[in-house]
């Protein structure tokens, strides 16, 4: 739980595949993140791509170039050290503690990624302002690669010789709430992404050639806070809860192993078992069930109209040869951290910089490094 493939550099190389498209345009330069990417060995392509993407095969070696430029810059890299807590002193935090008890003193950029969930715990404790944001959850849809090459280059060859694998984007909305693609992988695979024991989650990546047999996506629907009854309206975790409840779910449905419950998408949509299941991608394999019922109801029952809709959208998507994997619930942070001075509930740290995804502030690789930028240049005018 300490140190696995969703956190650090685990998290940033060897987890994630790269995908570099962002919407966050005003917040920052673009380019100038890409150009880093590129100076620590991505490829050039990155540079001109409409849809820019690494791969999960050569971005490990890129961010070890990052972390090699911080240390020749002066910086330290602590591997196995997980924070445990904040040194405060009055309003203002003056560094941090770790597991073997040693002490690191100065200001703290807060920028763990969106599944460190004893963060949170320990900040609740601390008072520190934070609120539930929105999420969204739902599944993996994994189909034949090429299915989808025939659906969208609209040719029942698929793509040829020269063409790219195909990708896809779907949004609607269901019930006042969007149902959409998210994290598309043309070319990929399905992996766990659990970060701690009695969880069952998955994610999708794609190598640089993105040439496997299946294509997959996130397939999610917009959760947010104020529909969530857990009592405690005002409870700052509850987004995060309700992200482990449906975790706990799938794992104790799959015998507590990693193991992925998986359902046809034609009897997803009508409610029924799969007698059997395609061949999959996703390496501890899949059994037979009721992700229908396994899902919170307001999820499934939004999912099964939205995949009709695609369905409608893109003839031949809606299909029996695809199957749902699940679950898929860690698509951004469940919490935000407060930045902002106004209309607090708690207290406000001088000295804290709570950064990126696991903030609140950024959905991706490229928005979460434009955070960064701006968290390291707070810190820098704090420190004058």
């Amino acid at each position: 739980p300490d140190s696995n493939y969703c956190f650090g550099e685990g998290g940033a190389g060897a987890y994630s595949d790269g995908k570099l498209y962002t919407r966050s345009k005003k917040r920052g330069s673009v380019d100038k993140i890409l150009s880093v990417f590129h100076s620590h060995g991505a490829s050039e392509d990155i540079l001109v791509d409409a849809h820019p993407h690494i791969g999960t095969d050569k971005l490990p070696d890129v961010i070890k170039a990052m972390r090699m430029t911080i240390i020749r810059h002066g910086g330290e890299v602590h591997f196995n050290t997980r924070v445990t807590d904040l040194n405060i002193d009055g309003d203002t935090v003056t560094g941090v503690t770790t597991t073997d008890g040693t002490e690191y003193a100065g200001p703290v950029i807060l920028a763990t990624g969106h599944s460190a969930r004893d963060i949170y715990m320990m900040l609740k404790e601390r008072n520190v302002d934070m609120e539930a944001k929105g999420i969204a959850v739902g599944v993996r849809l994994e189909h034949p690669q090429q299915l989808i090459d025939s659906i969208q280059y609209h040719n029942p060859h698929g793509r040829g010789k020269y063409l790219p694998a195909a990708e896809y984007s779907m949004l609607t909305r269901v019930d006042n709430r969007g149902v959409y693609s998210f994290c598309m992988c043309p070319g990929g695979f399905i992996i766990p992404a659990a970060s701690s024991p009695g969880q069952l989650v998955v994610n999708g990546m794609s190598p640089s050639s993105r040439g496997t047999r299946w294509a997959n996506s996130g397939m999610v629907v917009e959760i947010l806070p104020e529909d969530i009854d857990n009592g405690k309206a005002d409870d700052p975790l509850k987004m995060m809860k309700y992200q482990e409840d449906i975790e706990t779910r799938f794992f104790e449905d799959a015998g507590k192993t990693q193991n992925a419950p998986a359902q046809r998408m034609i009897d997803f949509t009508q409610g029924k078992p799969s007698r059997d299941l395609p061949p999959t991608s996703y390496a501890p394999g899949i059994h037979t069930a009721r992700i229908d019922l396994l899902l919170p109801n307001p999820v499934a029952s939004r999912l099964q109209k939205g995949f009709i809709d695609f369905g409608r959208k893109a003839n031949g998507f809606l299909t029996n040869d695809a199957v749902l994997i699940g679950c898929e619930t860690r698509t951004s942070s469940p919490v935000r951290i407060s930045r902002h001075p106004e209309n607090l509930r708690h207290i406000r740290l001088n000295g804290l910089f709570p950064c990126g995804e696991g903030a609140g502030y950024a959905g991706g690789i490229v928005s979460a490094a434009i955070d960064g930028e701006r968290c390291a240049d707070a810190v820098y005018q704090s420190l004058q």
